[in-house]
């Protein structure tokens, strides 16, 4: 997929570009397969504000994926590639054998009229799934389970992939697209390939109207407030009132940890941020 730039014909065109979507061949859901969407403007049941600079933003529908892939040694063909405004990832539309359909994330390569299968002796080709333990060292793999039977949890945006390094005893080593090396049951199921649309991150907004249609409000700076409204509000002139980065719960932001341990720590055997 590549990227298309404008002429700078307006203000908001100059710098802007936007995928050239060659890789969609669909452009209609298929609709037994669409779930309403309704926004929440980050707001909670109590209609509080719990997540901030969300609002507005184009209506979409939800697109059901099957992250679990459990349609095991029955084959299906790719009937097209599809856009999903939920995600930065492209989608295929799956038909099996028995004529049902399902949509799924696009690795980079698969085709229209490609076939795909599920199972635990099934080729190792691009859009295959199968277990961890029978893959091979060095396979390139995205929507991997951290639990047998609940669906691929990590690696499931666009351009994203692990590799397998090695399998010790009952777990299998997975390198992450943060560079973190973790250990994950050998039973889990996961698909071959790198996902595909890697252009995305090469994309330029270009204009601040562009992040209103993508749901995102503006993030107003804490220097810019009052000083009731944030800890680096107030003062005379820009200042940040000789305070440490703080957020506007008065926590630091910078230098100061605040992951907990978890139960999932132990199968990390080495970080993402070492350096």
């Amino acid at each position: 997929m590549g990227i298309i730039k404008y002429k700078p014909i307006t203000p908001g065109r100059r710098g802007m570009t936007v995928n050239d979507f060659s890789e969609i061949t669909k452009k209609r859901p298929e609709k037994s397969l669409l779930l309403p969407y309704s926004k929440k403007g980050g707001r909670n049941s109590d209609g509080r504000v719990t997540v901030r600079h969300q609002g507005g933003g184009a209506k979409r529908r939800y697109r059901f994926i099957d992250f679990k892939r459990d349609k095991f040694d029955v084959e299906g063909r790719i009937l097209g590639i599809e856009y999903d405004p939920n995600r930065t990832a492209n989608i295929a539309l799956v038909q099996y054998i028995d004529g049902e359909k399902r949509y799924i994330i696009s690795p980079l390569g698969l085709k229209v009229g490609d076939k795909i299968i599920s199972g635990e002796n099934v080729n190792i080709k691009i859009g295959n799934t199968m277990p961890l333990y029978a893959m091979p060292d060095g396979t390139v793999v995205h929507n991997i389970e951290l639990k047998r039977g609940r669906g691929g949890q990590l690696v499931r945006s666009a351009g994203a992939s692990a590799q397998i390094l090695g399998k010790e005893g009952k777990f299998v080593q997975i390198r992450m697209p943060s560079g973190e090396v973790r250990l994950i049951l050998r039973g889990c199921l996961a698909t071959i390939g790198q996902i595909g649309n890697i252009d995305v991150e090469n994309v330029v907004i270009g204009k601040a109207g562009r992040t209103r249609y993508m749901n995102i409000r503006p993030t107003v700076r804490g220097t810019a407030m009052n000083s009731v409204d944030h800890p680096h509000g107030g003062g005379r002139g820009k200042s940040k009132g000789n305070n440490q980065p703080r957020s506007p719960w008065n926590q630091p932001t910078k230098g100061y940890k605040t992951r907990k341990v978890k139960y999932s720590d132990q199968f990390i055997i080495r970080r993402r941020n070492v350096k």
